[in-house]
């Protein structure tokens, strides 16, 4: 287990975690046929963080760098998973911690409990979600509306990876919910430039779409 990660700054945790996930390939640039997000943003760039379940170095240093990050958060009763992607990262960080989990679905079942919580949470249990990643914040804050709406203190969000949207932010401090990321897209344009994954005319394209994304790729 690196145990290592807690002698290290954050920043260099950042660029740990970046320069593990590109040499995993967890992260795809793509802008002759760019990818369209469930949110309708149109992207050069995919971050697919599932990937790092599958290798055990990289899963190991993602779940040290989430225990690490938690204590900021304060005091919590339950580690809580944002479905679908926040779900096994979750999971494995509560097991290291010896903590109930819980997970969020994106929507209540039409069918059995109809739940849209999964697990024993019990009203008044503080909680800590994970999520894969923040894009603009929706998925997350409607995970974090659904642990208040059961009667409990949502701690915040931590999430591997973060593209640094100014509209995450706002959506964040308008629910009054802190959060907080592994690495980031800054962090990762630095690391991919510095390991020769995209060239400056990638660097400038993907710094040109982070300025615009709703509007970009669109005519």
């Amino acid at each position: 287990m690196p145990h290592f990660l807690k002698k290290m700054k954050n920043e260099d945790i950042s660029k740990l975690i970046a320069k593990k996930l590109l040499q995993i390939n967890a992260i795809i640039i793509n802008a002759q046929n760019p990818f369209t997000w469930a949110s309708g943003i149109i992207s050069p760039i995919y971050c697919d963080n599932r990937l790092a379940l599958s290798h055990v170095e990289v899963r190991e240093i993602i779940t040290e760098a989430f225990e690490y990050k938690a204590e900021k958060f304060g005091k919590f009763d339950v580690i809580g998973g944002v479905a679908t992607a926040g779900v096994p990262h979750g999971a494995i960080l509560a097991a290291k911690m010896g903590l109930p989990f819980v997970y969020v679905r994106a929507a209540a079942k039409e069918h059995g409990k109809k739940n849209l919580i999964e697990g024993r949470l019990l009203p008044g249990q503080k909680v800590l979600l994970i999520e894969d990643l923040i894009s603009t914040g929706g998925s997350s804050l409607k995970a974090v509306e659904a642990v208040r709406e059961n009667g409990n203190e949502v701690m915040g969000v931590m999430a591997i990876f973060s593209y640094e949207f100014a509209a995450a932010d706002e959506a964040f401090a308008a629910q009054q919910c802190p959060f907080a990321t592994l690495s980031s897209y800054s962090t990762l344009l630095e690391q991919a430039l510095e390991e020769n994954y995209i060239t400056e005319n990638q660097l400038n394209l993907l710094k040109n779409w982070k300025k615009d994304p709703s509007n970009w790729g669109k005519v």
